[in-house]
C-alpha cells in the first residue's frame, strides 16, 4: 500500500505543478484530480461544474475514491493527488479522503491576491473566469471564497506549507521536509488530520 499525499487548497495556488515536482522528488507517482474527473467522464470540471454542482461533485467524489483504490495495488512508495480549488465545499468527497489511513493532508497557501493574480492571467489567456465567478464583481467574491475555504482546509490539513513566491520544487522540498519531522513525531501516515 501506497502513502498519499493530498495537496489542497485554493484554485491556482500551484497544486498541480508542486504536485509533480513531490512526486519527482519522492519517486511517487502523481494525479490531478481534475485530470481523473475528465478521464472518467470526457468532460473538463469546468464542464461539468456548469452542468450543475451535484453533478461536479460527484465526479469529484468517484474519480477520488478511483485513485484512492490505486493506492492499495502492489508497490509502496508515495502517491501525491491535488484535489480541486473546491474541494473542500464537497462533504462526500471529504468524508472519502477523511476516512482513508495512510494519508498526509497538506495545505499549500498563498495570498488572496496571489490567486486572484494567477486567475486574472488565466482569464486573459483563456477569454472565462471559472463557473463560479461568472458574477458580479468576481474579484470581491472571490476574495470571501478564498477566506473561508482557506481557514477550512487549515482545519483538514496534516500541515501547512506556504506557498507564497516559491517555485515547485521548494514547496516539494519544504513538503517532504515537513512530512520527515511529522512522521517522527508522530504518525503522520496513521490519520489525515493534525
Amino acid at each position: 500500500m501506497k502513502n498519499i499525499i493530498a495537496l489542497v487548497g485554493p484554485k491556482h495556488c500551484g497544486k498541480s505543478e508542486a504536485g509533480r515536482a513531490l512526486a519527482a522528488l519522492t519517486g511517487g507517482v502523481f494525479f490531478d484530480l481534475d485530470d481523473e474527473m475528465q478521464k472518467r467522464t470526457g468532460k473538463s470540471a469546468r464542464v461539468l461544474y456548469k452542468e450543475g454542482i451535484r453533478v461536479f461533485q460527484a465526479a469529484e467524489r468517484e474519480a477520488l475514491e478511483q485513485v484512492l483504490a490505486l493506492a492499495d495495488g502492489e508497490g509502496d512508495g508515495v502517491l501525491v493527488l491535488a484535489l480541486g480549488g473546491g474541494f473542500i465545499d464537497n462533504e462526500a468527497a471529504r468524508t472519502v479522503l477523511k476516512g482513508r489511513s495512510g494519508c498526509a493532508v497538506v495545505f499549500l497557501s498563498v495570498s488572496a491576491q496571489t490567486a486572484w493574480n494567477r486567475i486574472e492571467a488565466a482569464w486573459a489567456e483563456s477569454g472565462e473566469l471559472p463557473a463560479f465567478l461568472q458574477i458580479e464583481n468576481p474579484q470581491a467574491a472571490h476574495l470571501v471564497l478564498h477566506e473561508r475555504r482557506a481557514a477550512a482546509y487549515r482545519g483538514i490539513a496534516s500541515f501547512v506549507v506556504d506557498g507564497e513566491n516559491k517555485t515547485a520544487e521548494d514547496i516539494a522540498t519544504d513538503i517532504v521536509a515537513k512530512t520527515a519531522t511529522k512522521t517522527e513525531t508522530g504518525g503522520i501516515w496513521e490519520s489525515n488530520t493534525p
